[in-house]
This record gives C-alpha cells, sequence and structure tokens, in this order.
C-alpha cells in the first residue's frame, strides 16, 4: 500500500470563518471542492432567485407549477444532484430500512458449543448399492464394499474382479 506524505491540516484563524461562495452550499449540501455541486449550487441559486425552496421533483406540487416557472428547474437540478450523489432515493431507504431493523439478539442465538453439537452426528456405515461401483472404506486403505447377491462384502481391491 503506497501512503502520501502530505502535511497535517491546520487550520488558522482566517480558515475558521467562511467566507461568501465558500463552504458549504445551502442548496445541494455540498463543499466547494466538487465543481459539479458548485454549478448544480450556482444554478439553482440563480434560478430561485429568492423564492422558496423548490418542491420534490416529480410531486403533485412540483406538477402542478407552469412550465415556464423556475422552480420547477430548479427541483430538476436538485433531484438530479441528489442522484449524482446518493443513488436511487427508494434504494437508499430500503438499505436505512434494513440496516436500522430490529434484529435477534446475540444472547438469544446458539453459541457455538451448541452448534459444535448439533453438528456431531453418528457416522453412517458405508454401504454399497446395487447398481453402483464399489465403495471405499475408510480407515481400510485398498478395501472395497460390494453388494454380492444382497450382502454387504468388502474385498480387497483385486478381488473385484473375480466378482463382476
Amino acid at each position: 500500500m503506497i501512503k502520501e506524505n502530505r502535511a497535517p491540516e491546520t487550520r488558522g484563524p482566517a480558515q475558521k470563518t467562511a467566507t461568501p461562495n465558500r463552504g458549504t452550499s445551502s442548496v445541494t449540501g455540498t463543499t466547494d471542492t466538487d465543481p459539479v455541486a458548485l454549478w448544480a449550487s450556482s444554478a439553482v441559486t440563480q434560478l430561485l432567485d429568492g423564492q422558496d425552496d423548490p418542491p420534490k421533483y416529480g410531486s403533485t406540487a412540483w406538477r402542478q407549477l407552469p412550465s415556464t416557472d423556475p422552480r420547477r428547474d430548479a427541483a430538476i437540478i436538485t433531484a438530479a444532484e441528489a442522484w449524482r450523489k446518493f443513488g436511487d432515493e427508494e434504494e437508499l431507504m430500503t438499505w436505512f430500512r434494513d440496516a436500522t431493523r430490529n434484529r435477534e439478539p446475540l444472547a438469544s442465538r446458539r453459541t457455538l458449543a451448541e452448534l459444535d453439537a448439533g453438528a456431531r452426528q453418528p457416522a453412517r456405515p458405508v454401504q454399497a448399492a446395487a447398481g453402483w461401483p464399489a465403495v471405499a472404506i475408510p480407515g481400510r486403505p485398498g478395501w472395497r464394499r460390494h453388494l454380492v447377491d444382497g450382502q454387504q462384502v468388502d474385498l480387497p481391491d483385486k478381488a473385484q474382479e473375480n466378482c463382476a
């Protein structure tokens, strides 16, 4: 990982006071380091020219505005800027709902010991089946379990030629 050597940020008295046209935009909520947000903020400010905030894009109030009303365009720019920054509003709200939903308390969940105990099941015996090849027997290398005349028979690997 490459680290950049940067001088630590210092804030002097001149940097603490906000100057006009700098800092955070009240319309789009972005700082002066994002040129697209600056343009959007400037365009919305010019369109509104002292009027109230525009209605939400696509709302009933927005649809009732005359097509020449600058608040329509300001709402479109504000919505586009919100989309650019945050994505789909419904998707964002779904994420928030999922992130803040009530979850099962950790204390009510099963412990690791309980999960381990539940995973331990008795071993099933190896059984050969009709129409299937012989099964290797665990712990007995070179031996296979065959089904011969309905009986489970353990034979060494070389003896299977005689069974067939």
